[in-house]
C-alpha cells in the first residue's frame, strides 16, 4: 500500500545513488547513515541496495582505499604471460594476495601476450619489486614472460555520478 507523499522505487534509487556518489561517510554505521537520509528503515534500505544490484545498476560495494594516504606511494600495473590452461586456478590465487589490489584477466592482443593483470603497491620501489618476485613464484612456470608498468601519475578515481534532472 502506498500512499501520494511516498517516494516511488525511482526516486529512492535517484536518492540513493546521489547520497553515495562521492562514497559514505566515516560513520559508526553508515547503513544507519543512509537509511536515515532516504527516510527508510535499515533493511528496507539494504532491499533497495540489492535490488539496484540484482538489476546491474550496482556491481558491488567496496572500500577503495587511497593508498598514498596510507603511505603506499609506489604502484606498479605487472602484466603476465600465463598459459591459459591455468588461468582458472593462478589468477584468484593471485588475486587473493594481500599486496594486489586489483587481478584481471584479460585476452591476449596483437603485439601483446599479457593475460593476466594485478596492480600491486608498496611504500617503496623495493616493496613492489618483492611482490613481483613474490607472483613470478606462485605462477610458476604457468608464467612465460612478465613486465612491470609503473605509474606516472595519480588519476583521480571516482564512481558513478548522477547528471542533473532537468527542469528539477
Amino acid at each position: 500500500m502506498s500512499d501520494c507523499t511516498s517516494p516511488s522505487d525511482a526516486q529512492l534509487q535517484r536518492r540513493l545513488v546521489e547520497l553515495t556518489e562521492a562514497g559514505l561517510p566515516l560513520v559508526d554505521d553508515p547503513w544507519a547513515w543512509l537509511a536515515d537520509e532516504l527516510g527508510l528503515e535499515v533493511d528496507a534500505t539494504l532491499a533497495l541496495l540489492q535490488r539496484l544490484q540484482a538489476a546491474g545498476a550496482i556491481r558491488r560495494i567496496a572500500a577503495v582505499p587511497n593508498h598514498y594516504r596510507l603511505g603506499y606511494r609506489h604502484n606498479g600495473m605487472t602484466v603476465w604471460d600465463v598459459d591459459d590452461a591455468e588461468m582458472a586456478r593462478l589468477g584468484p590465487l593471485i588475486g587473493a594476495q594481500a599486496f594486489v589490489s586489483h587481478c584481471y584477466r584479460r585476452p591476449r592482443r596483437d603485439g601483446w601476450r599479457y593475460n593476466l593483470f594485478a596492480m600491486v603497491h608498496g611504500r617503496d620501489a623495493r616493496d613492489i619489486d618483492a611482490y613481483r618476485n613474490q607472483i613470478r613464484a606462485l605462477l610458476g612456470e604457468a608464467c612465460r614472460a612478465d613486465e612491470m608498468l609503473v605509474s606516472s601519475r595519480i588519476l583521480k578515481k571516482t564512481g558513478l555520478r548522477v547528471a542533473a534532472q532537468r527542469g528539477a
